[in-house]
């Protein structure tokens, strides 16, 4: 599906220009998430990027899914999107590396922090992957605006992330999306079998 050019790195497995596509609707801040995340990573990656039996015929899209019922959802995602800006390259490893900390974000451990200190715990994150230099730059993005109700220079990457999942239905996460329609059936508890089967059947090219 189309993709905001600024946001490509969120390509996050196979080739770029690859026929089918994968969209994967994830939230930093959702155990289901994390896990299917992981299964990314250790077994669709692998079949998809060089080397992969589906190279050059599937890429993955990781789309950011903020759900604000959890409280530090839209913080977790505007750090993720300002490691686009500074880092494009450090997106999936950043996005890992949150996923694997999610806990500290959830309601009871953040409870009690401000957003200028959520904040600071994901610089310390993004600051495990990237130069003191994007580093600085990462934390710029995360400022407030001079005006009363501007948000950060990551808001607009923001709304599109949200206007796009809400314009194609999407409610919740994990969801996936093959070639533009949603697939019920993948699930963050899928194991190599299963993302097998599911790319033997599917992939047409």
């Amino acid at each position: 599906m189309a993709l905001q050019p600024s946001l490509r790195s969120t390509i996050i497995a196979g080739a770029h220009d690859a026929p089918h596509t994968l969209d994967i609707f994830l939230d930093y801040v959702c155990p289901f998430s994390a896990k299917l995340s992981f299964a990314i990573d250790s077994i669709l990656k692998p079949l998809v990027d060089v080397g992969g039996l589906y190279y050059g015929k599937v890429k993955v899209i990781m789309r950011l899914q903020v759900q604000p019922w959890h409280a530090t959802s839209t913080y977790t995602h505007e750090a993720a999107l300002a490691v686009v800006r500074v880092a494009p390259e450090k997106f999936w490893p950043f996005s890992l590396a949150l996923f694997k900390q999610q806990a500290e974000f959830f309601d009871g451990p953040s409870s009690n922090m401000t957003p200028l200190q959520i904040r600071e715990r994901l610089a310390s994150i993004a600051a495990q992957l990237i130069t003191e230099e994007q580093l600085a730059m990462f934390k710029d993005l995360l400022k407030l605006k001079p005006t009363p109700n501007g948000g950060i220079g990551v808001t607009d990457d923001l709304k599109y992330t949200i206007k796009f999942a809400r314009q194609n239905g999407v409610h919740v996460s994990p969801t996936a999306l093959w070639d533009g329609l949603i697939a019920n059936q993948i699930s963050s508890s899928w194991a190599e079998k299963e993302w097998s089967e599911f790319l033997a059947k599917s992939v047409v090219v």
